[in-house]
């Protein structure tokens, strides 16, 4: 089976990748046609913040707020945030505003993980696209 035509041979080898840091579909750039392979962020922000700790924290928390409810309960990235915060031991009634795009992220993780969806409307949405108010709940 040959290519089809107006198909690059460069297409065939391109698989999908999700950056490491922000959990976002990488989009393929000639530049890295000849390391593709070797790809792991998206951009250089992503490549310099990297995964911290808090970042596994986060995961962590959402899916252990997520076994703590029913099988089909969804849960918003901010209470997530709140019990890092919380568990960090910052007193500051607003501590957990930081960490909301890091959860976001770390939701967009578990998805590429296979651990669990987001929605909006209670429909699954690209995380790569989402942008306004998300839920996650545990993959179907």
């Amino acid at each position: 089976m040959g290519r089809q035509r107006g198909e690059r041979a460069s297409d065939n080898a391109r698989d999908e990748k999700v950056c490491g840091s922000c959990g976002r579909r990488i989009e393929w750039r000639a530049q890295w046609a000849r390391d593709w392979q070797n790809v792991r962020w998206c951009s250089d922000a992503c490549r310099s913040r990297g995964v911290r700790p808090v970042d596994r924290e986060l995961e962590a928390s959402i899916l252990s707020l997520l076994a703590g409810r029913a099988a089909d309960a969804t849960i918003c990235p901010s209470e997530a945030a709140r019990a890092v915060a919380a568990a960090q031991g910052d007193a500051d009634e607003d501590a957990w505003r930081p960490l909301m795009e890091p959860a976001r992220r770390a939701a967009r993780r578990l998805v590429a993980a296979g651990d669990v969806e987001i929605t909006q409307g209670g429909r699954a949405v690209d995380p790569s696209t989402a942008k306004g108010p998300i839920r996650v709940r545990r993959a179907r």
